[in-house]
């Protein structure tokens, strides 16, 4: 965003330092959680700045460990890690209830935080949800050979559309993500859950998001599937929608 203020700092107990913006305003918060390897400066996330900023509702947005403006090397994030960043946020940053928007992987974090802080957690918004991608699609994806150098190197560098730089895909983010499911059992959130899911979506299959709703164990829950929609959704009809889902949620 144009002139925007440094971000503040949240200080780990590790010494590390996970970078956010926080602004005050109505109940139910919203807070925003990217996906892998994106960070608080993206379409999605300054979207919701600016529309929150509008109606005056508080809204949080932050950087994990290795992301963006927080301390540290991506290469040393996992699941887990990301989680607890995200849990400390709405512990020490965010105020009230809060409806949590999550993307891709953020959307795996939120239910891992929805887990964690179920008193907090108002609602819940995925946009083309990745929970348990380390188990669910990154087997079907890559080729045996694949998974066996990152299991050798400990490492391995891909390509991606989304950046310049390679992504790097740790074993110890697979290890870690196989001990975080949140698919594997029934998911005990009560509260509104919508999802958003192109069906273009070349990385996260838009069945994916079906799988997590058969989990999910409240009633008031809803996917809306966009035929033409990638995995972004950063497109101003989706960011449209995404902005009306999160009043509805909120209302």
């Amino acid at each position: 965003m144009p002139d925007e203020p440094a971000p503040r700092l949240l200080s780990r107990p590790d010494g590390a330092t996970i970078a956010y913006h926080n602004r005050p305003g109505k109940s139910p918060g919203v807070m925003f959680l990217g996906g892998f390897k994106s960070d608080m400066t993206g379409t999605k996330a300054t979207a919701l700045d600016a529309h929150c900023r509008h109606t005056g509702r508080a809204y949080t947005r932050f950087d994990y460990l290795g992301h963006g403006q927080s301390s540290g090397r991506f290469e040393d994030g996992t699941i887990g890690r990301w989680a607890e960043d995200a849990i400390a946020v709405l512990d020490h940053v965010a105020q009230g209830p809060q409806v949590l928007v999550g993307s891709s992987m953020g959307g795996w974090i939120m239910l891992l935080a929805a887990r964690a802080r179920p008193a907090r957690v108002a609602g819940l918004i995925g946009i083309a949800p990745a929970p348990d991608f380390t188990a669910a699609l990154i087997p079907e994806r890559w080729p045996p050979e694949r998974l066996a150098e990152a299991k050798a190197k400990g490492v391995v560098y891909l390509p991606s559309q989304y950046g310049e730089e390679p992504y790097a895909y740790t074993w110890a983010l697979i290890e870690d993500g196989n001990r975080h499911l949140v698919l594997d059992r029934p998911i005990a959130f009560e509260g509104p859950v919508r999802l958003l899911h192109g069906m273009a979506d070349p990385d996260v299959p838009w069945r994916h998001s079906l799988k997590l709703v058969e989990q999910l164990a409240g009633a008031d829950v809803a996917v809306t599937f966009l035929k033409d929609g990638d995995h972004r959704l950063s497109r101003p009809q989706d960011i449209a929608r995404l902005l009306a889902t999160v009043d509805e949620v909120c209302g």
